[in-house]
């Protein structure tokens, strides 16, 4: 839990304070995750029950069957392979799909929302310590890229 509050950076100290306890009411805990060959590395804080996890159905996202956590940019933390890293954008180029080039993992996306700001979307395959049993405990939320419509599921949600 501590380890959450060093890796919610960009935070200035008296905000590091009220991000503690935030996170001990919510209960955020710090998650490590990687490409496949261990190339590129990062953390991420966030609560898996509380944030869930997110699929869209967007060209990009339905080709990759992305499946993911969004967290703020300030509880990610990129520890190894920046330089590793390729990433990839389309359409209005809003968002970033970052992938190892060492393996070809995607394991974040980057992008603004109006409701959260700047996000990380951590993929749910890329993390290294989380069990399948909090993955599926976890509430799935569907948006409708393809549309962008970001605030109603799509219909036909089956394939994603």
């Amino acid at each position: 839990m501590y380890a959450a509050i060093g890796r919610c950076a960009g935070l200035s100290s008296s905000a590091r304070v009220v991000a503690f306890f935030l996170i001990l009411a919510v209960g955020m805990k710090t998650y490590r995750g990687s490409c496949h060959c261990g190339a590129v590395r990062y953390e991420a804080a966030f609560d898996l029950a509380v944030a869930g996890t997110v699929k869209c159905n967007c060209s990009v996202c339905t080709k990759m069957r992305f499946w993911g956590v969004q967290v703020a940019a300030s509880c990610f933390r990129l520890l190894a392979g920046a330089e590793a890293l390729g990433e990839y954008r389309f359409g209005a180029r809003r968002d970033g799909h970052c992938f190892c080039r060492v393996c070809g993992i995607n394991v974040f996306s980057t992008g603004e929302s109006a409701g959260m700001g700047r996000f990380v979307a951590v993929t749910v395959a890329s993390l290294d310590d989380v069990g399948v049993e909090e993955l599926v405990g976890a509430p799935v939320r569907y948006i409708d890229g393809r549309n962008d419509d970001w605030t109603v599921p799509p219909v036909e949600i089956r394939h994603l």
